[in-house]
């Protein structure tokens, strides 16, 4: 553990200067938005004044080569074929586009998790109340001792009416890496397609899509991959590609073009906006991918040992166990906070403490999510552990908390 801790602070040290992040802030919320490393951000800008010296020359006669150059190299990162995936700002548009784009009927069901990303969970509840098909919702059980019960779970309530399942890749409530690749074949073994919502997969996991095998998977840039902000791929299998449509129909829908599907054509143009994040992809994946000798396999075993590590500090710290087994653990863990933390019982009446989220930030400068629960706890926060983050930061939020503890009691 020493010698680990060690080495993490060594690497931190090194890195912390290709981000801008306030140094003032401890930033353990990676996961939310990510943040883009300096370099990335210079790319986006000289592809920013590439476009704005000639406009008309960018968008009609560089842009289309460039962003299939992007594609390209997006593909070989999440092992699929160029001609798979479309560039969308971001998973939850993927996700709105494969459910606007599908029929469904009356008695028709919808299956997901009761862990489902709350926007993508949105659609579903929409999709469902426009066509009359019914939200079936698997309940995993949180904490869980293996990635079985999750399976089960989801088996448990598939029944002879369902048509798609919704599944998250890596949950943003839990961190919890769910099997879906598993998942995925045991889904088609029952004639189910699968949507899988992977926002937090590319550069936290390795991924290879074709191996996962669904339907349709979406996923972020911007977060553990470090794209800028706005960049997300749709990946759909070829024999569904004529049905899935953009949220933004656009001159793709009657191009003439036959050296392109009409999948691409139309997702590729959809209006005129700042492309530049889906263009910068390549050079995230290679700047990351250059920080550390293994490249980003050492990067990716990086991080979650270092969020295996930051939990256990934390669950010490608190006296508190952890709520899954590490084969979950990417590079976000959540650790549960003692009740004492967020309320107590006087009197027969319970105090809420202000929002602790808040009150870490405004009173200790940092930056963690605190997610709301139901039983056996009611609240946990979420760590996440990217290059730049250093052992003394998670000892920070340790004392922190600790401190808010002692005040209480």
């Amino acid at each position: 553990m020493k010698d680990e801790t060690q080495n993490f602070k060594l690497q931190s040290s090194d890195f912390q200067q290709f981000w801008s992040l306030d140094p003032s802030v401890t930033f353990l919320n990676h996961g939310s938005y990510g943040a883009c490393p300096v370099p990335v951000r210079r790319a986006q800008q000289r592809f920013r004044e590439q476009l704005e010296r000639q406009p008309l020359r960018f968008f009609m006669r560089e842009f289309e080569a460039l962003l299939d150059a992007s594609r390209r190299s997006l593909a070989a990162f999440v092992g699929a074929q160029p001609d798979e995936l479309v560039f969308v700002p971001n998973a939850t548009t993927g996700v709105n586009a494969v459910l606007r784009s599908l029929s469904f009927n009356s008695g028709d069901e919808l299956l997901t998790t009761n862990q489902e990303y709350n926007a993508c969970r949105n659609a579903l509840d929409f999709i469902a109340s426009r066509t009359g098909a019914t939200v079936v919702i698997a309940t995993i059980p949180f904490p869980l001792e293996s990635p079985d019960q999750v399976i089960e779970a989801v088996i448990e309530r598939v029944s002879a009416k369902t048509r798609l399942a919704l599944l998250d890749h890596v949950t943003s409530k839990t961190g919890l890496i769910f099997p879906i690749q598993q998942l995925v074949h045991e889904l088609a073994a029952r004639g189910v397609d699968t949507l899988v919502d992977g926002a937090h997969a590319p550069g936290m996991v390795s991924l290879n899509l074709h191996e996962i095998g669904a339907t349709y998977y979406t996923g972020n840039c911007h977060k553990w991959l470090c794209a800028p902000k706005g960049a997300g791929f749709l990946y759909v299998r070829g024999d569904r590609q004529s049905t899935i449509r953009p949220l933004t129909i656009s001159h793709g829908a009657n191009s003439p073009r036959t050296d392109k599907s009409r999948f691409q054509l139309e997702f590729d143009w959809m209006g005129t906006d700042d492309p530049t994040a889906y263009l910068c992809v390549p050079e995230a994946i290679e700047f990351l991918g250059s920080l550390l000798p293994g490249g980003w396999t050492q990067l990716m075993e990086n991080n979650r040992a270092k969020a295996l590590w930051a939990r256990q500090v934390l669950c010490e710290a608190l006296g508190v166990s952890p709520p899954c087994p590490d084969e979950m653990i990417g590079s976000m863990a959540v650790v549960p906070l003692p009740y004492e933390l967020f309320g107590y019982e006087q009197a027969g009446q319970v105090r809420e403490w202000p929002i602790l989220q808040d009150l870490l930030c405004d009173r200790f400068n940092i930056e963690v999510p605190v997610i709301p629960w139901t039983t056996p706890f009611q609240q946990m926060v979420r760590i996440s552990a990217q290059l730049y983050n250093t052992p003394e930061q998670y000892h920070t939020l340790a004392e922190a908390l600790i401190t808010l503890l002692s005040d209480l009691l």
